[in-house]
């Protein structure tokens, strides 16, 4: 073991006891937070509700953890009723639930906001809110008007600002601001009912945790016939298989599983700076070209025809005219030589030298020698410079 191992171990373990040393004098700080999350024991999660939900619709209720949307497109299912507890839908699964109830299935949906072609369909306008910081929730129907629970803890307030006479209300919402709100409804649709409760708290670990505030719970749901239930559960509240939720799940072992992952890193990080591997040396890539120019010029000169070498010279040089200087190559006359001449600047004599080359080599039947395409070649040359 290296000395810079050393190092970096040792000041590893002293921030390791220094973390600890902040965990075991930190007080523990309550989560307010409205999570709605059935994994969750914190005073606005749904821990009890998902525990007991059983018990409320005696053993008849199946969990859903995909999006309704999904779930009906694979499943074709009789009259049920269907549950929503504060969960982010999409347009398309509100559809697909609306469709049901317009088949006869009933929906509960308790939730603080619900999209608005939902709420035009079933007859309330948007929801508004009390600032009050307590309220009681209660049902109108006689005989719950015993069972009532009040919310002493971050209650919303939210209400229905308008209902269409069609429109049943089921419960409302008592407070300093606004002595009779209507926060529970119930409509028809189709040959269902849709019920809209506005105040999901009531369903959280603070409040059903408290002495008699089941009882409300139990009056709410009893609304629904006894049937089938679908709850549809966010997906994500699902708990985590994997082996690291234990660790994850606490705070202090989280901090530490993320701090030694870091010291890792920076341990690896410096060790390579300091330890890079060798280089290799690449070698160039070859100009094969140059090779495979060569190889056809050896060819060539292995077999001694100078006369098609010539040709195939002659063709190239008045392909090149063309192209680069515009000049018609059918006739290579006193006309040619001119043009030649004048774009070029290269002498009438040198040119017309080349031209009497370049006729010898593209006329099969004449005889040529080495030296003739020397002479093409050079004078071709120096015409394209």
């Amino acid at each position: 073991m290296n000395k810079t191992f050393k190092i970096y171990a040792f000041i590893f373990i002293i921030i390791m006891v220094i973390l600890a040393l902040f965990e075991v004098n930190k007080t523990e700080v309550t989560d307010w937070r409205k999570n709605f999350d059935v994994n969750e024991k914190s005073p606005f999660g749904l821990f009890v509700f998902n525990r007991e939900v059983k018990g409320l619709f005696k053993d008849n209720l199946k969990k859903i953890d995909i999006a309704p949307y999904d779930y009906y497109g694979k499943n074709k299912k009789k009259p049920h009723n269907i549950v929503v507890v504060e969960n982010e839908i999409d347009q398309e699964s509100w559809n697909n639930i609306m469709d049901e109830v317009s088949k006869g299935s009933d929906a509960m949906l308790i939730v603080s906001k619900v999209p608005n072609n939902i709420s035009d369909k079933i007859g309330y306008y948007s929801s508004q809110a009390s600032f009050a910081e307590s309220s009681v929730l209660k049902l109108t129907d006689k005989k719950y008007q015993n069972d009532f629970i009040k919310l002493d803890k971050f209650p919303s307030g939210i209400g229905f600002s308008y209902v269409k006479t069609d429109v049943e209300i089921l419960g409302k919402t008592m407070d300093e601001e606004n002595p009779d709100h209507a926060n529970f409804i119930k409509a028809k649709y189709g040959k269902g009912n849709i019920y809209v409760h506005c105040e999901p708290l009531f369903l959280t670990n603070y409040y059903l945790l408290k002495p008699g505030n089941i009882k409300y719970a139990q009056n709410v749901f009893s609304y629904l016939p006894d049937r089938e239930t679908l709850w549809f559960v966010e997906s994500n509240t699902k708990e985590s298989g994997s082996f690291m939720r234990f660790i994850l799940s606490k705070p202090a072992l989280k901090y530490a599983w993320w701090l030694l992952l870091g010291g890792l890193i920076l341990f690896i990080f410096f060790n390579a700076k300091r330890k890079q591997r060798i280089v290799p040396i690449v070698e160039p890539l070859r100009n094969t070209s140059v090779d495979f120019v060569k190889s056809i010029g050896n060819l060539y000169l292995q077999e001694g025809d100078f006369h098609d070498m010539m040709a195939k010279k002659a063709h190239y040089f008045l392909n090149r005219i063309r192209i680069d200087l515009l000049i018609d190559t059918q006739n290579m006359d006193e006309e040619f030589i001119k043009k030649l001449h004048l774009k070029t600047g290269k002498t009438t004599e040198v040119i017309s030298e080349a031209v009497e080359l370049m006729k010898k080599g593209l006329d099969p039947y004449a005889s040529v020698m080495k030296e003739d395409l020397a002479r093409m070649n050079r004078l071709l040359d120096d015409i394209l410079k």
